[in-house]
């Protein structure tokens, strides 16, 4: 059987304030819709400069826990050389580099094969961009 390739861009408003986004279920629509039983490859990417593709547990503490370290780790303040926008700006340039725009993951009988708390989440603390999007592709 020949290996099929399906994309689809969605959109998402994060509004004006750092958030990890939760994007578990229209992975899983997509899934749906596209794999039909099928294993494959889903790969998850923003196309912004800005934000990050990251697996974790939300709603019990990671999500806000993660904002915090990148906080620590790349403060919002005058250090940055990249200096438009926001105060701090230049650091949303610089996350990618620890959270990347992308994941590619593992999908078995048409089904997203997480952890039993991982979730898929879009990473932006660019209060600048609210709107933002992910493309989901699927291999199978």
């Amino acid at each position: 059987m020949a290996a099929s390739f399906t994309t689809r861009e969605i959109d998402i408003r994060t509004g004006s304030r750092e958030t990890v986004y939760d994007l578990t279920r229209e992975c899983t629509t997509f899934l749906r819709d596209v794999a039909q039983g099928q294993d494959g490859l889903l790969n998850v990417f923003t196309p912004h400069a800005t934000a990050g593709v990251a697996l974790l547990e939300t709603g019990a503490g990671s999500d806000d826990d993660l904002l915090s370290a990148l906080h620590d780790l790349l403060p919002a303040d005058d250090r940055w050389r990249h200096k438009h926008g926001s105060p701090g700006h230049g650091r949303d340039h610089v996350l990618p580099a620890l959270v990347p725009p992308h994941a590619t993951l593992p999908v078995v009988a048409g089904e997203l094969a997480l952890g039993t708390w991982q979730s898929v989440c879009l990473v932006d603390t660019n209060i600048d961009n609210v709107n933002r999007q992910v493309r989901l592709s699927f291999l199978g």
